[in-house]
């Protein structure tokens, strides 16, 4: 009899990802940086064929992706080893020489837009001004460069350019829930919104015709469409839906009319809205959670979307259909999509009677373990979304199961829940998630004697901070490159990110109780359990310095700590051994403390 083996961890993870992608303007090129080599290069399919060939073989994460309006070439970005300092280059469409555009060592450039005529290049650089940014204008032909806006006193990023060159949109960012947004005419600035006092958000974007459409918080909780005219500068709010975050906008020309992505909790909808009527109509998805959207002159519309229980696909809808194809057809091999598990998505009340809300991955009857592992998410202005995690799938295919809190400080609930973690890193946050624990100990749904933690970035210092106030809870802990000293982490960010960090995090001077109160390392002699803990050595967000602090602290302490740092990775795994070994070593080190393991 012909028996197979339980789907390894090689089976989750060689599931491949789609980064990003573009069309080309006549739509016969299908470009995308993914991972199919276990490195991330762009590939490329000439629709309507979909057999994928490679372009490029830089083994680097893909920070920007735009084809140019006469299709004769690329702009591409990428960084080394994941130190976010993208470079930004010319591809042709066939693959082949990266020609630099703009390229500048230990510096990063963002947010390319090409002209109409595709002779200038206009983008974002930490370049000449590391704190505050510029926003460059670089003429192709003549390789002569000017800037066009100097950022001050906030980090400034270029948003949007309108097709006669005259009006740039910019956001200028003083906080992830402050960044205020400005028409930028005639060597002037003008606000999006009407003055106030009171701090809000602009984010995406688009031209039509006089107006700029996009969306904001101002004056409001959850974001919504507003316009502005380039003329008379007027403001007005366009569209908004109860408890729903818009998120992006696109312009149809063909129907005259707007697709809005909005998110509601850990699920994403989108909408087009006719310019001409006002009306609004829903349009059906064919995933939970879309991470790239792109409406061609046709009317053709391109999604990047996945679902918990399947990695991100590239779809298309043809104009005028309601029918989506699906052109790429990445998913885990050798596992059927349904041995996969969908979470729970539920709601709990936290210590002071705040809603929380979370997904359950709950382990299948025939392989549970019974032990439960918290993640408490990176961000930590960031949500933990209805889509395809390999790690979650992975262990709960191993008889974990993963309890997710979107604790306050999450998006997707409005600005004010957001702001709730801002100076507030080690209270409210902490406490949401052991009250959610106690929820799943209430409702049978975990055992308080079988109970794991990990995170990453923020979740990395969260299980850190979690381990050290509440070690009885765990009995172990993984960190992924997380904080462990917030005056050294404030210390060490990117320099365009300091200017936020008063708000979000604290000042070291004026907050020191708080801070020190907040930091991991303060609660040493606490972290008994054994720990495993994980870095990129090239990390511009956490560096390594955090983990190395904590690791020889606890190590002097005589704890247990297993350390493993990836030479060539930052802030994240972009290369596939480094993610299979990551990921091995996470589940041989929690295998350890199950004792009773569920065999087939």
């Amino acid at each position: 009899m012909v028996t197979f083996k339980k789907p390894d961890i090689e089976n989750f993870y060689r599931t491949f990802n789609v980064q990003a992608f573009t069309v080309s303007p006549d739509e016969k090129q299908l470009v995308f940086s993914t991972n199919l080599t276990g490195k991330y290069n762009l590939w490329a399919m000439d629709l309507p064929n979909q057999y994928p060939y490679p372009l490029t073989f830089v083994d680097q994460n893909c920070h920007a992706l735009r084809y140019s309006h006469d299709g004769r070439f690329l702009v591409v970005g990428f960084d080394q080893d994941g130190d976010e300092n993208a470079q930004l280059y010319a591809l042709p469409p066939a693959g082949g020489e990266l020609v630099p555009l703009r390229t500048a060592e230990g510096h990063r450039h963002m947010y390319p837009f090409l002209s109409k005529d595709d002779k200038r290049l206009y983008y974002t650089s930490t370049k000449n001004n590391e704190t505050f940014l510029n926003i460059y204008q670089y003429d192709i032909e003549n390789d002569e460069e000017k800037v066009v806006l100097e950022g001050a006193d906030a980090a400034c990023f270029l948003l949007a350019v309108n097709g006669e060159e005259t009006s740039f949109v910019y956001m200028k960012q003083f906080a992830n829930t402050y960044a205020p947004g400005y028409v930028y005419q005639n060597g002037k600035s003008y606000s999006l919104t009407p003055e106030t006092e009171e701090q809000f958000t602009v984010g995406d974007g688009v031209f039509v015709d006089k107006e700029y459409y996009f969306v904001t918080t101002f004056g409001e909780d959850f974001s919504y469409l507003a316009k502005f005219h380039l003329e008379t500068h007027e403001f007005s709010k366009v569209l908004s839906l109860e408890k729903e975050e818009f998120d992006v906008v696109r312009f149809d020309k063909q129907t005259n009319s707007l697709y809005l992505l909005t998110s509601k909790g850990v699920n994403d909808y989108l909408y087009q809205y006719d310019l001409a009527s006002g009306t609004l109509q829903k349009v059906e998805l064919p995933a939970t959670v879309v991470t790239g959207i792109k409406v061609m002159e046709s009317g053709n519309v391109y999604l990047l979307a996945g679902t918990a229980t399947k990695p991100y696909n590239i779809f298309l809808k043809e104009a005028g259909s309601t029918e989506w194809k699906q052109l790429t057809n990445l998913s885990v091999p050798g596992v059927k999509e349904d041995e996969l598990v969908v979470p729970e998505v539920f709601t709990y009340p936290s210590y002071d009677g705040l809603a929380i809300e979370a997904l359950f991955f709950k382990a299948k009857d025939d392989v549970n373990n019974g032990h439960v592992i918290l993640w408490p998410h990176g961000g930590p202005q960031a949500a933990e979304r209805n889509n395809f995690r390999a790690m979650f799938q992975f262990l709960v295919n191993r008889g974990y199961s993963i309890f997710a809190p979107n604790f306050r400080g999450s998006t997707g609930y409005g600005l004010a829940y957001t702001k709730m973690v801002e100076g507030n890193w080690g209270e409210g946050p902490r406490l949401d998630n052991i009250a959610g624990l106690e929820y799943l100990y209430e409702n049978g749904l975990a055992d308080r004697e079988k109970t794991l933690l990990m995170g990453g970035s923020f979740g990395g210092y969260m299980a850190l901070l979690l381990h050290g106030r509440h070690p009885e809870y765990f009995k172990a802990v993984v960190d992924i490159f997380g904080p462990s000293n917030l005056f050294s982490f404030i210390e060490s960010v990117p320099n365009h990110w300091k200017p936020i960090m008063n708000q979000w995090v604290g000042d070291p001077e004026k907050d020191f109780d708080k801070l020190t109160e907040y930091s991991p390392i303060t609660y040493l002699d606490n972290m008994t359990k054994p720990m495993l803990v994980i870095q990129g050595a090239n990390d511009p967000r956490v560096v390594k310095k955090e983990s190395d602090q904590i690791v020889k602290a606890l190590q002097d302490n005589g704890v247990n700590v297993k350390y493993l740092v990836l030479e060539d990775e930052g802030h994240g795994f972009s290369k596939k051994a480094n993610e299979i070994l990551v990921n091995r070593t996470i589940l041989e080190f929690f295998d350890q403390f199950v004792v009773e393991k569920v065999t087939n």
